[in-house]
């Protein structure tokens, strides 16, 4: 998943000679804390906050009628998914914009958009098992893993590695296409893998999987 393809088909940018107030107002419309500015060119110019409106007095002004530093943060179209949650999470974001490959602004992605491309990679929606290892990072091996389940005839859906906090150790949280994990299991505990928690329940999935999504959130930040 690329940045052209998060695009929102809804959140607008305003123009540099329109007034702090239309900001304002899109800014509440669609929940979101900037707003990019471009100029008739579709040139980016930066984002634009609620606090900076109020500061320099914008609200019944064109935003160009003050000189503003505005923040240029922006991804490029082609840049991947991983990439962006990396940059709206660093820089504390609700949206970010995106510029072609002669750096026009081409939109934005929301951070709406964007949690729910997420809930969207770990296959949330998708029947199956879900079940977390817990394994020296230096044993780690996608391969073998991926190997036993296959062997299994499952195939993995998805994969979430974390860190155990004040350890060598990380968790894998791993969630595989087949209701019934017990073959599974049983061929992992044979390899010596330690399986620290093991769902086949659709609900109890959702749940672990929905705390995955709370952490992914919490790292967020916003």
């Amino acid at each position: 998943m690329i940045a052209k393809e998060l695009i929102s088909d809804v959140v607008p940018a305003i123009r540099q000679d329109e007034d702090g107030l239309k900001a304002l107002n899109w800014m509440e419309i669609f929940r979101v804390s900037h707003i990019p500015v471009i100029d008739n060119d579709n040139n980016f110019l930066g984002l634009i906050s609620e606090n900076e409106i109020y500061d320099f007095d914008l609200a019944e002004k064109p935003i160009n009628s003050h000189e503003l530093l505005l923040d240029k943060p922006f991804v490029y179209e082609k840049q991947h998914i991983y990439e962006i949650i990396e940059l709206v999470s660093r820089l504390k974001l609700t949206i970010i914009p995106v510029l072609d490959k002669k750096n026009r602004y081409i939109g934005v992605i929301t951070l709406h958009d964007l949690t729910h491309q997420f809930s969207e990679l770990t296959a949330v929606n998708s029947l199956g098992s879900l079940f977390v290892l817990e394994i020296s990072d230096s044993d780690y091996s996608l391969s073998q893993i991926s190997q036993i389940i296959e062997s299994n005839d499952a195939k993995v859906l998805s994969l979430y590695v974390s860190s155990v906090p004040n350890s060598t150790k990380i968790e894998i949280t791993i969630k595989i296409n087949v209701s019934d994990f017990s073959a599974v299991r049983q061929t992992l505990e044979r390899y010596d893998y330690t399986i620290k928690a093991a769902y086949s329940q659709e609900d109890k999935v959702n749940d672990l999987l929905e705390s995955r999504y709370d952490e992914f959130m919490f790292y967020m930040n916003i």
